[in-house]
């Protein structure tokens, strides 16, 4: 099977450094030319909980969409995701893009609705991919972070990965 390009969305509110440093060792397992964007301190959408870490992964993967899936549902098990006594969302991993998929596969929905949605999303991806066209929107990632019209705060964090500095000024 050729590889396919995927971008995928990692946040952490609960030992955020550990988390997801655990996150992306099990992705590089498995996944070919793991990059990261910087890391981005958020307060929570949606749910109740201390402030989260968020950044997105470029990979690559010769896996199908849904087996993929099924390896980053395994990867946020083994961090505590689906503990009956959890406090918190230690680890949670999203499809963003997968190619240029476009659809419902199985209850996943493509391209991410987060992406559009969420500063923590589309402003990591804009840096990781800026000239990357959104497949249903039409507009490059870039276009699509200026224009956005999305009122959440980000502080950009220090974090290192396997000795490599997450920081945005890498991507400036």
């Amino acid at each position: 099977m050729p590889l396919t390009q995927v971008y995928l969305g990692l946040g952490s509110n609960i030992e955020r450094e550990s988390h997801l440093r655990a996150g992306l060792d099990a992705l590089a397992s498995f996944l070919t030319d793991v990059r990261c964007s910087p890391v981005f301190e958020s307060q929570p959408v949606g749910i109740k909980s201390g402030p989260f870490f968020n950044l997105v992964v470029s990979a690559y993967t010769d896996l199908p969409l849904m087996e993929l899936d099924r390896r980053l549902k395994f990867i946020e098990a083994d961090n505590g995701r689906y503990a009956p006594d959890r406090k918190g969302l230690p680890l949670d991993i999203d499809v963003l893009l997968y190619g240029d998929l476009v659809g419902n596969f199985d209850g996943l929905i493509l391209p991410r609705a987060e992406i559009l949605k969420n500063a923590f999303v589309l402003w990591p991806l804009s840096l990781m991919a800026p000239e990357r066209v959104h497949p249903e929107v039409g507009k490059t990632l870039a276009e699509l972070w200026r224009d956005a019209q999305i009122d959440q705060v980000l502080a950009p964090v220090g974090f290192e990965w396997q000795g490599r500095q997450l920081t945005p000024d890498a991507f400036l």
